[in-house]
């Protein structure tokens, strides 16, 4: 039988990696580095909370961006408001993240609509366990934990990782001109600390698996992906947003004393570790895991 080929986008031939898979950027000035101009990010489950302070911070670093949403129609308010302040393209999509024809037709609309090319893709959406320990509760919820928050990191991944690639081999947008200012696919998925330990006094346990196995795909997909982009992700701890809205005052008082900083973080302390992931200042950065937790797993 005769061998098979690696494909041309593999890192990877006869069960070595090549040398040189990817190269440096050409520019090091660290403004530079840091710099979105003329790159398009997508942020999934970016109408409020995390998703959109990580929206508005690459808005601020010059990108034109997508807010993807799934029933929230606030979303097509802040996107005008991002839009008008740092004067960028910013337009909002509604999207079934946990449905893959949904997820690919809307990306490949959302690159249309912005310049005809996509530079990082954020898979951000997902929702909370809420039924306690796992022996009590409905499997019907659980499909939905596990499906929004780790099968729509697989769909994002997928629908972009094809984008990423085809720019990689054909050097154009989807319009067929020669893509600019392009190096790079940059993908990042929030995983969680709950993907690192499991908390306590809340019980999660199909929450923590999910983010559990956002951390792991994006580890594998950084060794796949190599050639053509950057697979990385965020575990951030408890931060104060609407997704932890149903928790009582008491519990989120004991995760305060478990918390070395003492206290929850807000959306804007973690827009430095999504930039720094979707900018060519990570360029030698895949299959990282950045933890932003206030120092809770440290201790």
């Amino acid at each position: 039988m005769a061998k098979e080929e690696a494909p041309e986008d593999s890192a990877m031939k006869n069960g070595l990696f090549r040398e040189n898979n990817t190269l440096p950027p050409g520019e090091t000035r660290i403004g530079a580095l840091f710099s979105l101009k003329h790159k398009t990010a997508v942020v999934s489950g970016s109408d409020r909370g995390i998703g959109l302070s990580v929206a508005q911070g690459f808005a601020e670093a010059g990108a034109n961006v997508a807010i993807w949403y799934h029933s929230n129609k606030d979303a097509l308010k802040r996107a005008e408001e991002i839009e008008e302040k740092y004067g960028v393209k910013c337009k909002a999509y509604q999207v079934d993240a946990t449905d893959f024809d949904n997820v690919r037709k809307v990306l490949h609309k959302t690159i249309h609509d912005l310049g005809g090319r996509l530079d990082v893709f954020v898979a951000n959406a997902g929702i909370p366990w809420t039924q306690g320990r796992m022996i009590d509760g409905e499997l019907s919820h659980y499909r939905a934990v596990v499906s929004t928050d780790l099968d729509s990191v697989f769909y994002t991944a997928k629908a972009a990782g094809e984008v990423f690639r085809s720019q990689y081999e054909s050097g154009v947008d989807a319009f067929g001109e020669k893509l600019q200012h392009y190096s790079y696919g940059s993908f990042i998925a929030t995983s969680s600390m709950s993907g690192h330990i499991a908390n306590i006094p809340q019980l999660q346990a199909a929450y923590n698996a999910a983010k559990a196995g956002v951390r792991h795909l994006c580890k594998s997909l950084a060794v796949e992906w190599v050639k053509f982009a950057r697979a990385n992700s965020i575990s951030p701890g408890y931060i104060a947003t609407e997704i932890s809205d149903f928790v009582p005052p008491a519990t989120k008082a004991i995760w305060r004393s478990k918390i070395p900083m003492g206290r929850e973080g807000q959306p804007a302390e973690l827009k430095g570790a999504y930039l720094y992931l979707a900018s060519d200042a990570s360029s030698y950065t895949t299959g990282c895991d950045i933890i932003a937790d206030g120092g809770y797993t440290s201790v």
